[in-house]
């Protein structure tokens, strides 16, 4: 009988025996079956691997033959375009000018022709005096001066180009696992013309949260990262309902993926989850679950801890697949490689105790990674967005740093942020009620949603946290006191 409690079920034959473990499926399997197992997982391995290999000969013949002709061809489209309305607008100032000059002409010629006939009628008359021969002098004098510096016109530049930039964008593979790494318009399948300062509409509508603050499914109580799909599938980190909910698109409740097992330190529970990253083919997400201090990978509700023992706030993984997280205490972000959980990271912004140097942060929140792995921290209680490009000592500040305030320069606890395919960083500044752009470089932002004070309209916020875009760039917004999340249309 003794024996006997050393047995388990085999997952395979379901018969009580002697098993060991698979960490990767965490299954049990009896001696046997995991030999059966092992084989399945090299007969897989071999069949990525062919893959692979015809992958590689696919990307020879690319090399070759590159499959870029229609898109050499809208660029020649789009050349003769410009050149036909550069040519048309230069034809109709052409014409301007000529007319108006013409009418100078014709106004001077008139003025002669008075003049000349005032002259003929003071010789006819034979009456004169110095006066009227100063009149005639100063007549004759505005003339010559309106001929000779006939122009009253000159060419201005409108600051409004009227040809549209076309920007060369490349969209990710669609065979490729896609990690939503809250990237504006990162699903587009195709190349396309983007206008380089987007507006959105003022009144919010409203998406998940409509009812009342609470536990339900379609109700929230919480201030959360959020992450939207490229089916416009919000995921939201409720904070204070210690689960992730999903939320399809005109859903009237969202439906819980991860947590929602009540506050605890369980595998099958969250404590106060902060962010999340989204791998929707393989239906896996990736957890900072802030009150557990612990990174947790949910994948088919099966769970495992990647990181321990850390304050961790933002998440977000970059092109290559390194994770990058924020821990609010020891003020810093780190960099992990994707299976290499075990070690202690990499230290990419701060780590160098709290403070306001350029090296240093304070109270990091949110995080974003661009194209050239550039990491824009959030610096929530330094009231600023910071910029540290690749292997940098220190850091730039990007947004605020003028100390707390409403001012268009400054900041007040920011949280959420994104940035686009042309640098521009968007904040929720979270005390001022308001979402801001910001260009690199400029001394100020601008407001582009909320800003109308502390509220629950459609055109005011309450606390903004999280920031994400559809792939149509509609901008949704965490409305963190008002329990809500706000989708803002962008108008096109």
């Amino acid at each position: 009988m003794a024996m006997a409690k050393n047995k388990t079920q085999c997952f395979t034959c379901n018969k009580n025996k002697i098993t060991y473990p698979c960490k990767g499926c965490s299954k049990e399997f009896c001696l046997n079956h995991l030999t059966e197992h092992q084989q399945i997982l090299n007969d897989e391995l071999n069949l990525i691997t062919n893959e692979f290999n015809e992958f590689k000969q696919t990307i020879n013949e690319q090399k070759q033959n590159p499959h870029n002709d229609l898109l050499i061809k809208q660029i020649d489209q789009w050349e003769r375009n410009s050149i036909g309305i550069i040519q048309q607008k230069a034809q109709e100032c052409r014409k301007i000018v000529l007319a108006y000059s013409q009418t100078i002409i014709n106004d001077i010629k008139n003025k002669f022709n008075n003049l000349s006939e005032q002259i003929k009628q003071i010789h006819q008359e034979n009456e004169f005096n110095e006066i009227n021969l100063n009149y005639l002098r100063n007549q004759l004098i505005e003339i010559t001066q309106e001929l000779n510096n006939p122009t009253k016109i000159s060419i201005k530049e409108d600051s409004q180009p009227f040809i549209n930039e076309i920007l060369i964008i490349s969209s990710k593979s669609k065979n490729k696992t896609e990690f939503h790494r809250k990237l504006i318009f990162s699903s587009s399948s195709h190349h396309f013309l983007e206008p380089k300062f987007n507006k959105w509409k003022q009144n919010a509508i409203t998406v998940a949260g409509r009812n009342e603050k609470g536990q339900k499914l379609n109700q929230r109580n919480s201030f959360d990262g959020i992450c939207i799909d490229k089916n416009k599938n919000i995921f939201i980190a409720e904070y204070y309902n210690h689960r992730i909910v999903e939320w399809k698109s005109n859903a009237k409740e969202g439906l819980v993926i991860a947590g929602g097992n009540g506050e605890g330190t369980r595998m099958d529970q969250l404590k106060h989850p902060t962010d999340m990253i989204v791998d929707e083919q393989n239906h896996s997400i990736i957890i900072a679950d802030y009150g557990n201090r612990r990174i947790v990978h949910w994948l088919n509700r099966n769970q495992q801890i990647l990181i321990e023992h850390i304050d961790c706030f933002g998440l977000v993984m970059d092109k290559h697949g390194f994770l990058y997280v924020s821990d609010c205490k020891k003020n810093e972000v780190k960099r992990w490689k994707m299976g290499g959980y075990n070690n202690e990271g990499i230290v990419v912004a701060g780590g160098n105790e709290k403070g306001d140097q350029l090296n240093q942060l304070n109270c990091p929140s949110f995080i974003f990674v661009d194209e050239h792995e550039s990491v824009y921290v959030s610096d929530r209680d330094n009231h600023r967005v910071i910029k540290w490009i690749k292997d940098a000592k220190e850091g730039r500040i990007v947004a605020g740093g003028n100390s707390e305030g409403r001012n268009l320069n400054q900041l007040s606890y920011p949280q959420g942020v994104v940035v686009d395919h042309w640098g521009k960083i968007y904040v929720a500044d979270c005390w001022n009620n308001q979402v801001m752009r910001w260009c690199e470089g400029k001394a100020e932002g601008e407001i582009v949603v909320g800003g109308n004070g502390q509220g629950n309209q459609l055109n005011q916020l309450n606390r903004p946290m999280g920031l994400s875009f559809d792939d149509e760039g509609n901008l949704y917004v965490a409305d963190g006191t008002n329990c809500r999340i706000e989708k803002f249309e962008i108008i096109l």
